[in-house]
């Protein structure tokens, strides 16, 4: 049995997951799962991620959930094209941008989701000041083209395409109008390369 990669559209996480498998050119087998129609709360896939959230990985007999586990796993049992460096300090800095920005970036974008669309402009003018606080946090750690290793970089690129794809959604400017030139070339750069487009939320594409 090969790899068993468990997907929902538009997920960061499940994203991330996604542009490591193709970043290490790993077969897998493509498992999309639907939000709206139960699909992670069924008996099957809850005995794959009793968390009933994605991504979820199967490889051979070995089950894994939370998507920086399944990036570090990928990188030590498949290390060819690592996304992680080789130096321990280079290492544990690629660690530390991506707890950061699952810790600190996602929960106001999460906010922001759940506010579009309630009339709470109040709220939402507070959440905006959280994301743009996050947003030049990570303006200012990016050094040259990259944060410090791919992992990072692969952690990053989803949640400031969602900041991006809620600020569209509003007749306002959103949270994708404080994404500042530096996080805008990396973005580019991410985009250019040539799995990205495969890996694009197949619900993005209508």
């Amino acid at each position: 049995m090969g790899i068993e990669f468990y997907y929902g559209s538009g997920s960061p996480f499940a994203w991330n997951v996604w542009l490591v498998l193709e970043h290490k050119r790993l077969p897998y087998e493509f498992n999309l799962l639907s939000f709206r129609n139960g699909e992670l709360k069924t008996k099957e896939y809850l005995a794959i991620n009793p968390r009933g959230k994605v991504p979820a990985l199967v490889d051979g007999d070995f089950a894994l959930w939370e998507a920086s586990a399944i990036v570090e796993y990928l990188d030590e049992r498949y290390p060819n094209h690592p996304v992680f460096p080789s130096d321990p300090i280079d290492r544990a800095t690629v660690r530390r941008l991506s707890a950061e920005a699952y810790n600190y970036l996602y929960p106001p974008l999460r906010r922001l989701m759940d506010l579009q669309g309630s009339g709470g402009e109040t709220d939402l003018s507070a959440v905006l000041k959280d994301v743009s606080r996050e947003l030049d946090y990570f303006e200012d750690a990016l050094h040259g083209n990259r944060f410090a290793g791919s992992a990072a970089d692969f952690t990053l690129y989803p949640l400031l395409a969602l900041a991006k794809r809620l600020g569209e959604r509003r007749t306002q400017p959103g949270a994708g109008a404080h994404i500042r030139p530096k996080l805008d070339g990396f973005m580019q750069r991410i985009e250019a390369l040539p799995y990205f487009p495969k890996t694009i939320p197949p619900h993005w594409k209508g």
